[in-house]
Formats: C-alpha cells, sequence, structure tokens
C-alpha cells in the first residue's frame, strides 16, 4: 500500500469519527520473517464493522476487528502478536512462519 493509500485510511479515520461513529485503528507496529503487511499498515474498523486498510492481508484481521470491537466498547488499547509459535497461528492462516504485532487503539 502507498503513503497516499495509507494516508487516505487515516483520512477516513478522521472522517468516520466526525460523522459520530466510534472507530479503531490497527497499526502493524513490527514483524518478524514472512509478514504480508510492513510496519506502519493500517486498518481502520468503525463500529459497524466498516474496514479500510488492512494489516496483514486477510489472514488476522478477523482477530483484530474483534479486538477492534472490544476497545471501541471502552476496552483498553490492546497489543496484539501473531506468529508461527501461537496455536493461534494456524487458525489465522501465519503458519508460514513469521511474526506480527499490531497495536489496536480506539480514535477519540
Amino acid at each position: 500500500m502507498s503513503a497516499v493509500e495509507e494516508a487516505d485510511i487515516l483520512e477516513t479515520a478522521a472522517r468516520w469519527r466526525r460523522e459520530g461513529r466510534r472507530v479503531a485503528l490497527a497499526t502493524v507496529v513490527s514483524t518478524w520473517g514472512s509478514s504480508p503487511r510492513p510496519p506502519g499498515s493500517h486498518l481502520v474498523v468503525d463500529e459497524n464493522g466498516r474496514m479500510r486498510g488492512s494489516v496483514s492481508g486477510g489472514c488476522i484481521e478477523g482477530a483484530v476487528v474483534q479486538a477492534a470491537r472490544e476497545v471501541m466498547q471502552g476496552g483498553p488499547p490492546r497489543l496484539l502478536e501473531f506468529g508461527v509459535s501461537d496455536e493461534q497461528a494456524w487458525e489465522v492462516g501465519l503458519a508460514c512462519g513469521g511474526r506480527v504485532q499490531v497495536w489496536v487503539e480506539a480514535i477519540t
């Protein structure tokens, strides 16, 4: 994803907040080994499940969206880690090796 596309994701988050929606932002903060998205990649989610962007090309988005819903409901921000050593890695599709950390926070 280009810098322009990443900026558009952040603008989408800002626009959704201005519209009064609850919004969460997920950001790839680190990777190791095989990872489809580089650090700095974003996924924005609103309270209705609308999404823009990507933190993995699809393999961990479901778990990230669930965490986003929790932080939008007032839960604390979370650092999610997915990797080949996690049992969850097979479930979310990272069985090819590698690790990715994703920070999920509500945008207020």
